[in-house]
């Protein structure tokens, strides 16, 4: 087999409305696992959908050598198909059932071509893939999001590709389909191009590049490496800066010297004329030569400054924008050992199943605990979170009572009105704080100048998040129990830093479900609940095996 790659030259593209995505982009994708990370709204999903031929480019070229495999982040309305039909193979098992029935038609020795082993390799994808309880005649509506995806892959897979673009794989995915994916993307040989937001699986990519300010720049390595590299530049250019501060400084001092020291010869060049009694016309030809010797120093010194600037404003361009949050949270500190939420003897139904079937389940959580909410997908974990946010009643007799305000930051991230300002929520959630201190805050969550002025609606994944985490946890009163429902879902690997750096500082009590191992040990987790089968229970530290 000849080498897979994907190679894109000069590629351009702008939406209907005319805002340009990309301007002449140029880069190249050779065998092995590479990963993209670029901020929300750079046009990562867009670049993979270029790749794989679902958008036309403007300008440019996109060429691809060997088989195309690609995961979209969002799969299509699939509920009413099938398992085999989604997975491409439905027409190849009714051709080999036809065929082992007697049938010997020309029309299904076709459908099936090679694929006479379709149906057992069809088995051992979804095995590697955690998926081998499902039936190939399963209807996709009756699967979670998370077995969907996997079965998407799996869908990939079987086409044999030589180049693989997967946008967001681990999305939605449990814990366990998690590492099931990690297994089948270590074994990749081919050429492999990912967008994910989880470390974990950009950890074990061997080179990562970086879609930045239009530009894609490589970086050898996996994503720790990169974040090291990223970090060495930084200190680079904040100290190119420095440099070319203090010599624009030098410059113009330097410069402002000169003028003063030829303003004293010309006045002292004045008085010694006038007084040696030279004739008037010999006297003006020394003071039209003194001044354009001051005029050609000037000219030299502003020259030089100007050189300086030009330098600063290079240095400048290559410091990357702070992306850091740094919190002081001390309003929403819960003493330790005061109960937050009380929940007897809950139980509740959500479509035809039934939460904490029998007795019930009973819940106390208390500040400051930091627990993390895991268990399959479908068991009913955002289910809890409403339950323990008041949405929900629990049934026969049981009761919740929280203490405190409890603020709720659903998948959806709908707390805010988007037809309202950055700056208009949080003047809603903290009515008394005082404009000045509503705009230095919302300078600390990275909106400075006119960005805080913008309707949330018009804002990215990340951006959203962070003025919802501005309004939540500076809100009058400050929440003393946060639920958080997969928060990293599609955010950018630095949203997500972010998002750790809020709840590091925020001092009161939290339940996060999230199947991101890396976010979750991020964030000092102390307790942990395992949700299955109806039954909730207390379990040890995932090893991270």
């Amino acid at each position: 087999m000849s080498e897979s790659f994907v190679i894109c030259s000069n590629l351009s593209f702008s939406w209907p409305d005319d805002t340009p995505v990309f301007q002449e982009l140029s880069f190249s994708v050779g065998g092995g696992r590479t990963g993209l990370v670029a901020p929300n709204g750079a046009g990562k999903s867009t670049l993979l959908r270029l790749i794989a031929g679902d958008l036309r480019p403007g300008g440019g070229s996109v060429s691809v050598n060997g088989v195309l495999g690609y995961l979209p982040q969002t799969l299509p309305l699939v509920g009413d198909l099938t398992v085999a039909e989604l997975l491409g193979i439905a027409p190849a098992l009714r051709a080999l059932e036809a065929i082992e029935s007697g049938d010997a038609s020309e029309e299904h020795f076709t459908a099936i071509g090679n694929d006479w082993d379709i149906e057992e390799r069809t088995r051992a994808e979804m095995d590697r893939l955690g998926l081998g309880d499902v039936s190939l005649g399963r209807r996709l509506e009756t699967l979670s999001g998370g077995q969907v995806v996997s079965l998407g892959l799996a869908a990939q897979l079987l086409r044999r590709p030589d180049v693989l673009l997967l946008d967001e794989p681990t999305n939605n995915l449990d814990l366990d389909a998690r590492r099931k994916l990690y297994g089948v993307l270590d074994d990749w040989n081919g050429c492999l191009l990912l967008v994910s937001h989880d470390r974990e699986l950009l950890d074990r990519m061997e080179q990562i590049l970086e879609l930045d300010r239009g530009e894609v720049r490589t970086y050898g390595g996996n994503y720790t490496a990169y974040t090291e590299a990223v970090e060495a530049e930084r200190e680079v250019a904040e100290k190119n800066v420095r440099n070319a501060e203090q010599e624009v400084k030098r410059e113009k001092r330097e410069m402002q010297q000169a003028r003063e020291r030829a303003e004293r010869r010309a006045s002292n060049a004045s008085k010694n004329l006038k007084n040696a009694g030279l004739p008037k016309i010999f006297a003006g030809t020394m003071k039209r030569g003194a001044q354009e010797s001051a005029g050609r120093a000037n000219t030299t010194h502003a020259a030089r400054v100007s050189d300086a600037k030009a330098r600063l404003d290079e240095a400048a361009r290559a410091l990357r924008d702070e992306q850091k949050i740094s919190l002081e949270l001390p309003g929403t500190n819960v003493p330790a050992g005061r109960t937050v939420f009380l929940g007897e003897r809950m139980r509740v139904r959500y479509g035809d199943r039934v939460l904490f079937a029998g007795q019930g389940a009973d819940l106390t959580i208390r500040g400051p605990e930091r627990i993390a909410l895991t268990g399959p997908n479908g068991a009913g974990k955002s289910t809890l979170l409403r339950l323990v946010n008041g949405e929900l009643e629990p049934e026969g007799g049981g009761a919740t009572r929280a203490v405190g305000r409890v603020a709720y930051l659903s998948q959806r991230l709908d707390l805010l009105d988007l037809d309202r300002t950055v700056a208009e929520n949080l003047a809603a959630f903290a009515p008394t704080m005082p404009e000045e201190r509503r705009m230095n805050l919302l300078a600390r969550f990275l909106f400075k100048g006119p960005r805080m002025h913008l309707p949330v609606g018009v804002l990215s994944g990340g951006e959203r998040l962070r003025a919802t985490l501005a309004c939540v946890l500076y809100a009058e009163p400050a929440p003393q129990l946060l639920l958080l429902d997969e928060p990293t879902n599609n955010l950018d690997v630095v949203s997500v830093v972010q998002l750790e750096s809020a709840l590091n500082a925020y001092q009161g009590a939290f339940v996060v479900v999230s199947h991101d191992e890396r976010f979750l040990s991020e964030i000092g987790v102390d307790r942990w609940l395992r949700l299955t089968d109806g039954r909730l229970t207390e379990i040890a530290a995932p090893d991270g095996d």
